[in-house]
């Protein structure tokens, strides 16, 4: 039985997280900075170790005897203020390596996205050899970019740390795409960007999990694996089972050509940013460049130097999101 320590334990991957690592009989920490993620992760299974990623006390309080850390928190939304973005996910990320490496060197798994790839080449069929872009677009990629960056110099001091890529998460408690997907769809807000019929990888959170266990045990420092659910399917096919499992129908929903969608997320960007305006843009360039264009990338490192497998089939995540709806109605 080891001991790990959970970072974003209350969000989507590391509510689930923590659900794996108990499921196999691990005793799990959670940070969290508020009552209510306290709840969450104590419901999750955790037991909660107050705290911020600010704190490097408490993150050193949580990791202490700890045999892993999953660092799953960040901060992914499209736009916003440049400071939090860096606050959240690059200083935060430097504080949990530096909390780890204070508390003898346990191993860290950091949780990253495909996304620190935008502002290169098209995403196409990519590998952990692709370079990250020297400009990536947006505060997301951006800052996830440079977390990876803290990740690899804390593994060249000689902490045991990784990094894992899962692309296009989903499936059960899904707090993130799915909600937003069905809610635009609800609202008449959504549309298809230039038809909508490009190549898309997914990894299922469960696949997710299976990945980032597989990294601590296995990864080699320093590196970082792509996840995915396997071979990539038709970005509209699979979105529309996705939405039919809530009960939307996708016929019908218009489509705007891609170019369109480009000017139109980096008008939306410089207007929020100049204005400014109230909430966040309607749309964003990098929005553009991850779900509206093939994304593909390849596991095959994963699969070859972990044993990563990718056991839940996107036709049985499928069928389980709709059995909760089922039984939700």
């Amino acid at each position: 039985m080891a001991l790990a320590f959970v970072t974003g334990g209350s969000g989507y991957v590391g509510r689930n997280l923590i659900r794996a690592l108990r499921e196999r009989g691990d005793v799990v920490r959670a940070l969290a900075r508020s009552a209510a993620a306290q709840a969450a992760v104590r419901a999750a299974g955790a037991e909660p170790a107050p705290g911020d990623l600010d704190d490097v006390a408490a993150l050193r309080r949580g990791i202490a005897g700890c045999d892993a850390v999953f660092h799953s928190a960040a901060k992914v939304d499209d736009f916003g203020d440049p400071a939090d973005f860096q606050r959240v996910n690059v200083e935060g990320t430097e504080n949990v390596l530096r909390a780890a490496e204070a508390e003898g060197g346990p191993r860290v798994v950091h949780v990253s996205t495909e996304a620190v790839l935008v502002g290169g080449p098209p995403i196409v069929n990519a590998d952990e050899t692709w370079p990250i872009p020297a400009r990536p677009i947006g505060l997301y990629p951006l800052t996830k970019g440079l977390a990876e960056g803290r990740v690899q110099a804390a593994a060249a001091r000689g902490l045991p740390a990784c990094i894992v890529r899962p692309r296009f998460i989903w499936g059960r408690d899904d707090s993130s795409l799915l909600p937003r997907f069905a809610d635009a769809v609800r609202k008449g807000q959504f549309v298809w960007f230039g038809g909508g019929h490009y190549l898309t990888s997914t990894c299922h959170v469960a696949n997710v999990c299976e990945g980032a266990l597989l990294a601590a045990e296995r990864g080699r420092s320093g590196e970082a694996y792509f996840l995915t659910d396997g071979p990539p399917v038709d970005f509209r096919a699979f979105l529309t089972q996705m939405l039919a499992t809530q009960g939307l129908a996708a016929d019908g929903i218009r489509s705007v050509p891609r170019g369109v969608a480009r000017f139109l997320g980096a008008a939306a960007e410089t207007l929020w940013t100049w204005l400014p305006l109230p909430g966040h843009p309607p749309l964003s360039r990098a929005a553009v460049r991850l779900i509206g264009e093939e994304v593909t990338v390849s596991d095959a490192k994963a699969r070859r130097e972990l044993g990563y497998v990718g056991r839940l089939r996107r036709e049985d995540g499928l069928d389980e999101l709709a059995e909760i709806a089922r039984r939700r109605a």
